[in-house]
């Protein structure tokens, strides 16, 4: 099927949640450059934030999200995600999906980071990922196709409408493909820096590829440091979910102090930023960080595979103190994407990590990232089937083979980094705390490469992957450096303002602006 409706790059929540609404009128191929599992949706450990209890509303949702995002949201879109947001996670229900349960059979809701109330569903206790996205596979129709193995190098371009995409596939031969409609759901750029809770494939590639096309992207420099990954030995083992916190678990020092008192009114359950942070200056003391779960209830029940990840790493639960460190979690921004997840150019449509919306602001609240695949997916996908673009463009013999092999020179294989030094690189210059000092090494470092306008034909599926991210670290890079303060996932220590005392000021006043109902959200 190399000429469907749709091409969806990736295979995350967002990607499936729009080729299950589209293909009920449309055929839809799906192409991952691993295989289908391969995502951050797979290993979700949180859950899906969503204001359905009837305690509950999204005004208070709403509250929650633009305070943790430092009031950088884009109103009207963050107005969107939590009210349709609701609506969705229930129909998600209705359809099947099995969230997990009290005894009592009513739905359990979590707690988690800058939250003001339970409104957390999961499943699994801590693998809410793979039970949505193994749901919502069953979920797929005959007119889905599945490629794996194949990774889009570059979308097709004609004046200024995307009309498909060129592949290399597991032979590293290359295959076009051509759609009225492609959608970039291929996750963020956790592996663009060293220490990261990523799947091993995120390492940039939608970004990198809208931008080589020509589209707009925006708040690159927004990237979220998880606080808790698992830590051992120098060796990132997993992530440990911000839930942990949410049933109890808190953070202290070698001494057994408690890391988080009279840092954040929320302590232990401040923004994401916050806490990285935090540890971040302890650990440029010399001091390590470890979480306490001796408060957590039941935990290897509760939290089964970090329980799992924990014994397989030799790291003994009874003792209840797990050694972490902050690693890049999330990017907020991303190719820039409007209520219906279109892009600046004609037939590319963003979602997900890929897109921004502004939904994250500066910071994301925690599991909104899995609510925002699901109702940007539903989105984008009705207004393709309500606009479908008739005419199927497919380029001449002349450009088709312009598309394949490229013009101009090709990049010396010699001359690329291996992608150890530049992850170390980024986490050191680029990473939780950042200076323009710093941000102009990393700067002057990427500059040194041949990235820039490039035809990738010739390279190899590892040699393009390099180039990916490159690109998306130059644009995280340079993009942290045309901001000149401190807000959310960007702090500059050269431009110490803070704008949490800021945040804090406007929140009475933006409530009182709005008549929220759930002032508790303080």
């Amino acid at each position: 099927m190399n000429n469907p409706d749709v091409i969806i790059i990736g295979s995350g929540i967002a990607a499936l949640t729009a080729a299950n609404q589209l293909s009920k009128e449309k055929n839809v191929i799906i192409i991952t450059k691993s295989g289908v599992n391969h995502s951050n949706s797979f290993h979700a450990q949180g859950g899906v934030a969503a204001a359905i209890r009837s305690n509950d509303d999204w005004h208070s949702h709403y509250t929650d999200t633009i305070i943790a995002g430092c009031f950088h949201n884009d109103d009207s879109n963050t107005r969107t995600l939590v009210q349709k947001g609701s609506d969705y996670v229930k129909q998600l229900i209705s359809d099947g999906m099995p969230f997990d349960q009290r005894k009592d059979g009513d739905l359990y809701f979590g707690m988690e980071g800058a939250h003001s109330k339970r409104r957390i569903v999961h499943a699994g206790g801590d693998a809410t990922g793979k039970a949505i996205i193994t749901f919502m596979f069953q979920q797929l129709n005959d007119n889905v196709s599945i490629i794996e193995y194949e990774m889009v190098i570059d979308l097709i371009v004609h004046d200024h409408r995307c009309i498909g995409v060129i592949t290399k596939n597991a032979n590293d031969k290359l295959i076009t493909y051509y759609a009225p409609s492609t959608i970039i759901a291929t996750g963020g750029c956790g592996h663009v820096y060293a220490t990261t809770s990523n799947d091993a494939t995120v390492t940039g590639d939608g970004i990198a590829i809208a931008y080589r096309a020509g589209a707009k992207l925006a708040d690159l420099e927004f990237i979220q440091f998880h606080p808790t990954l698992l830590y051992k030995d120098n060796k990132v083992l997993g992530l440990v979910s911000e839930a942990v916190r949410g049933e109890g678990a808190y953070l202290i020092d070698r001494h057994g102090n408690r890391v988080m008192q009279g840092v954040h009114e929320l302590e232990d359950l401040a923004p994401r930023d916050v806490v990285a942070r935090t540890i971040f200056h302890k650990q440029n003391k010399g001091e390590q960080v470890f979480l306490n779960i001796a408060n957590v209830k039941s935990f290897a029940s509760r939290f089964p595979t970090i329980h799992h990840l924990c014994n397989e790493h030799g790291i003994d639960v009874n003792k209840s103190i797990l050694p972490v460190t902050p690693g890049a979690h999330f990017m907020m921004g991303g190719i820039e994407a409007n209520y219906h997840g279109q892009t600046s150019m004609e037939g590319l449509y963003a979602l997900g990590e890929a897109a921004c919306t502004g939904v994250h602001g500066a910071n994301r609240l925690a599991s909104n990232s899995l609510l925002e695949g699901i109702v940007f997916g539903h989105l984008a996908s009705n207004d393709i089937l309500n606009n479908s673009i008739k005419d199927r463009l497919v380029p001449s013999g002349d450009l088709e083979k312009a598309c394949k092999q490229g013009e101009g020179k090709l990049i010396n294989h010699t001359v690329l980094p291996q992608k150890k030094e530049l992850k170390d690189k980024m986490m050191k210059y680029v990473g939780v705390i950042r200076n323009a000092k710093n941000l102009q090494k990393m700067k002057a470092w990427l500059e040194k490469y041949d990235f820039f306008n490039q035809t990738l034909y010739e390279l190899s599926k590892n040699e393009v992957e390099i180039v990916n991210m490159l690109t998306t670290a130059w644009l995280i890079t340079t993009s942290a450096l045309e901001r000149p303060e401190s807000r959310g996932g960007h702090h500059r220590s050269d431009y110490p303002v803070q704008v949490e005392q800021w945040c804090k000021q406007r929140i009475t006043r933006h409530i009182d602006e709005h008549n929220f109902k759930s002032k508790g959200a303080l």
